[in-house]
Formats: structure tokens, C-alpha cells, sequence
């Protein structure tokens, strides 16, 4: 791990369709992000996740990308981009783009030329069989709309055709090696992407599908690691405080194949899904541990979580997200004083935290129809919810121009309904982060223990030489500590202490020192 700025780092992730739209076209931009960097910073964010904002067909809402070193339209120039870069800089931000390193969009210049039936330098840049009719044993793929006598291998959407990294193990004679010239060039070309970028005041990548290059790879990914490793090294050497973030979901692999963060991610029966969302796990039950009085354990998440940690150890970080682009907001089944002890909890453990925009307001998830192949993920991307009045403050453009529409509820949270109410989940969130930044226990370093797990009794655990204890239930929960502690830093709700005798009043969280 060579960069040293994550210890104290807080990400803010920003779907950029849907953020601020500064010229009125009801599409967000990258110069309404740079209007908004001092609500960035006053939240408590130092870092900033930025989805994709290359040139795209956006069929996938820009994880298919036609140009990686051009800014899409909608959103600006490159221009604008670098400016976003300096002037978060000046605020102290730092500002992470999206890498799609495993496919292109279907009308990437690299894919025209490969379709060709004639055998030039980007043939091999994707996945093709050899032959019209020869399928893919098993994985995805399109035939019939080229030139060329093949079939291309796909990663997700029909648009989105996947890069040549190679294969580890090959049963065909089209799968190339990993080290095949072919695969390495695809390598390079990737760096060639990430220093254009890290050149021109980009600090770092967020890596979608950061596991998936190698194809036929073994369990450990071996051969896809192999590749980031290869990358690490001359970022490293060319870069050495730029950070690789990876949707990889296992730090015990993707942290020792050069990544500085991986995410927890939200994996339906996993840790982080028993803490929020149980409702997907047990049909017309919902037993997630911050919901009141659901019964959930806290043990269901540290069983899974304890084993990431242990296995990042050393190495980097296991971020935790409030949520992102992909998954349905918090908001869709917990109330805002649920979600207060879910952020405290979040952005008091271990780790590089994110949290994605309008959570810190309790955005809810709308039903909507699919927008650029969002689908089910369509409802966590509406406009941010800046003000009252004409489309909640996100666009002065009609309402029939945005790209997608505002909450139309009578109660939609917005920033300026929350700013200045110090009961406001807006400002416990400025509370928590300001608190995590000033305490050094609570940042991305500091030792974790649990303390306390058992059933009616409140979850007490330790970060470095504090002492913190979360009751997320509808009743008083106590617990005699085995070490003294003498006051406390913060609370959310009551927490009383007599002696070690520490009672933990309902839905109640507090840090001790």
C-alpha cells in the first residue's frame, strides 16, 4: 500500500447525472460538483468517488465507455475536469475517478477496428472465438454482428465486450495466455488511461469489476492479480500516492494484488447485508440489526466481517459504504433515527468509510422505470435534493428535462430543510465525521476489539482506547464493562454510566473515552 492520505480519508461518492446541474440542461455536470466542494468539505468528506464521466452511449449508464480520455459532453470537458481536480485540491479533496478496466462500450474505437475480418493491432484487444457459430463455453457472448468470423465474449450488457487480459486456463485454441503479447498490450494500454488521467490531477481509482480481467482464472485469482500487481508497481513508481479502491469484495486477495481498499460489498446472505438489508435474505422477514426490535444479531455481521479484517490486515483497508449506485437506499427500510445509529456505526469503524450522496440527508428510493440500464438500480440515482421549491434545487431546466425525476413527496429531505437543525440527520453526520476526523482511535488505523456481543446486552467494542456502545433496540440495554471509562465524547440518544455499570437507553449510541 504506498498511499499514506487514506488513514484520515472520508469518501463522498457522486453519481454525476445527478448532483448539481450548473447550466440548466437537467443533466448534473462536472462544474456543479466544483459549485459544491465547501457542502462537500462541511460534511466531513476529504475524498471524492466520481462515476464514470468519459465519453460513453451511456446504455449503461457510463460503465461503457467509448473514450477513456475524454470527458462525455453532458457533463463538460476535459477542462472542466482538470479545474474540478485543482479546485478540490485547494479545499483539501482529493478526488478518485471511476476505471472500467474490463470492457469498453461497443463502439470504442479499439472494438471497430477488432470486428474487422482484417487482422490488425486491436484483433486481440477482446475476447473473440474462432468461428461464426463457436460459442463460449458458459460465458456470455454476441455473434453475428461483424465482419469478422467470430463470436466476442461479453462482461455484462450486450454493449459491453470484454478486454483481452487472457485466460489462465485455456481449453480452446483462441484463448490466449495471460503473458500473450495481445493481453499485455491490453495491460499497457490501461496504464497508458491511468496516467493520462493521474497526470492531469486525478489522485487515485475506484476499479469496477476489479476481478474480473483474467478469464478462466483459479479461486485465488492468481493471474488477474498477477496483472494489478503489475500495475502497482508502476504506479508505484510513477505515482506513488495514487490510490486503487477495488469491487472485488475479498481484501484477502485484492489488497495483496496491489489495491489500498477493497469494499464490503452488499452480497445478498453476507455480513454487511444482516446489519441493513435482512429483508432480502428471509421472504416477509426483516431481521437487519439496525431495524428496532427486528432481532437481529450483531454476531451475523462480525462472523463475516472479523475475517475480511484479519485477512487486510498488513495489507490495506475494508471500506464500508452507507450505500452506492448499484444498491437500494437506506432510507427504503429504515427511519431516519435507524439510520443515525447505522452512520455512527459505519464511520466509527475500522477502514476507509463512503458514503453516497443524498445518504446523508435520508434520500429514499424511488420506483421508477429503467434509465440507461439502471433497472432495479434506477430509484438509488435520482437528483439530489438540494432545496425546496422547483425540482428540489438539483436543475433550473423544466422538470420533463432531468434525467430522472426528483421526489415528489411533500416531505422530501433536502440539504436546506436540514441545515441548521441540530437534530437533523444532515447534522449528525457533520457531528459523527468531525468526530472521527479530531479522534485518531476512530480513524482508518486504530485497533478494533468487540467487547460485548451478547444477545440483550448492548454492542460494546473498542477503537484504539475508546470505548463505544450501540443500542439499536426500543428498550434500555446494560452491560458491566471490564475496564473503567471516565466520560463521554459523543452520544446519539443516552447512554448512563455508573461505575463500569453502563446502560444504553433505546435506539442510543456513545463513544467513552
Amino acid at each position: 500500500m504506498a498511499a499514506t492520505w487514506l488513514s484520515d480519508a472520508v469518501f463522498y461518492e457522486i453519481y454525476p447525472q445527478s448532483f448539481y446541474d450548473s447550466n440548466g440542461d437537467g443533466i448534473g455536470d462536472l462544474n456543479g460538483i466544483r459549485e459544491k466542494l465547501d457542502y462537500i468539505k462541511s460534511l466531513g468528506c476529504n475524498s471524492l468517488w466520481i462515476n464514470p464521466c468519459y465519453d460513453s452511449p451511456f446504455k449503461d449508464a457510463g460503465y461503457d465507455v467509448r473514450d477513456y480520455r475524454k470527458v462525455a459532453a453532458r457533463y463538460g470537458t476535459n477542462e472542466d475536469l482538470i479545474q474540478l481536480f485543482n479546485a478540490a485540491h485547494e479545499k483539501g479533496i482529493r478526488v478518485l475517478l471511476d476505471l472500467v478496466p474490463g470492457h469498453t462500450s461497443e463502439e470504442h474505437p479499439w472494438f471497430l477496428e477488432s470486428k474487422k475480418a482484417e487482422r490488425n493491432e486491436y484483433s486481440d484487444r477482446y475476447i473473440w472465438t474462432d468461428f461464426w457459430i463457436c460459442g463460449a463455453q458458459g460465458m456470455p457472448y454476441i455473434s453475428g454482428e461483424s465482419e469478422r468470423s467470430g463470436a466476442y465474449i461479453l462482461n455484462f450488457f450486450k454493449c459491453q465486450p470484454a478486454l483481452n487480459y487472457g485466460f489462465l486456463h485455456r481449453t480452446e485454441p483462441w484463448q490466449l495466455p495471460a503473458n500473450h503479447p495481445a493481453a499485455i498490450a491490453t495491460r499497457e494500454a490501461l496504464k497508458d488511461i491511468m496516467r493520462f488521467w493521474l497526470s492531469r490531477g486525478c489522485d487515485g481509482f475506484r476499479v469496477d469489476m476489479a476481478d474480473s480481467l483474467v478469464k478462466n482464472d483459479d479461486a485465488d485469482k492468481s493471474a488477474t492479480s498477477a496483472v494489478w500487481r503489475d500495475i502497482r508497481r508502476m504506479l508505484d513508481l510513477e505515482f506513488p500516492e495514487a490510490v486503487l479502491v477495488s469491487e472485488w469484495g475479498r481484501p484477502h486477495q485484492s489488497l495483496r494484488a496491489g489495491f489500498d481498499a477493497d469494499f464490503y460489498l452488499d452480497w445478498r446472505g453476507n455480513g454487511y447485508s444482516t446489519l441493513l438489508r435482512d429483508y432480502e435474505n428471509h421472504a416477509g422477514e426483516d431481521h437487519s440489526y439496525f431495524k428496532k426490535d427486528a432481532g437481529g444479531s450483531i454476531n451475523r455481521f462480525l462472523d463475516d466481517y472479523l475475517r475480511l479484517l484479519d485477512g487486510a490486515k498488513g495489507h490495506g483497508y475494508v471500506s464500508l459504504i452507507t450505500g452506492n449506485h448499484d444498491t437500494v437506499r437506506l432510507r427504503k427500510t429504515l427511519e431516519e433515527a435507524e439510520l443515525k445509529l447505522v452512520y455512527a456505526f459505519l464511520f466509527t469503524m475500522p477502514g476507509v468509510p463512503f458514503l453516497y450522496y443524498g445518504d446523508e440527508i435520508g434520500m429514499r428510493y424511488l420506483e421508477l422505470p429503467t434509465k440507461e440500464g439502471g433497472y432495479t438500480r434506477t430509484g438509488s440515482r435520482t437528483p439530489m435534493q438540494w432545496s425546496s421549491g422547483k425540482n428540489l434545487g438539483f436543475s433550473s431546466s423544466e422538470p420533463e428535462k432531468l434525467y430522472l425525476p426528483v421526489d415528489a413527496s411533500d416531505d422530501a429531505p433536502t440539504v436546506a430543510g436540514q441545515e441548521g437543525d441540530p437534530d437533523s440527520l444532515l447534522s449528525t453526520v457533520r457531528a459523527l465525521l468531525a468526530l472521527r476526523h479530531r479522534e485518531k482511535d476512530l480513524q482508518a488505523d486504530a485497533a478494533f476489539r468487540a467487547v460485548c456481543t451478547e444477545p440483550d446486552k448492548p454492542f460494546v467494542y473498542r477503537r484504539g482506547e475508546l470505548t463505544l456502545a450501540l443500542n439499536p433496540s426500543g428498550r434500555t440495554l446494560s452491560v458491566t464493562l471490564p475496564f473503567d471509562v471516565s466520560k463521554a465524547l459523543y452520544q446519539i440518544g443516552e447512554a448512563e454510566l455508573d461505575g463500569r455499570r453502563l446502560s444504553v437507553l433505546p435506539q442510543s449510541f456513545a463513544v467513552l473515552r
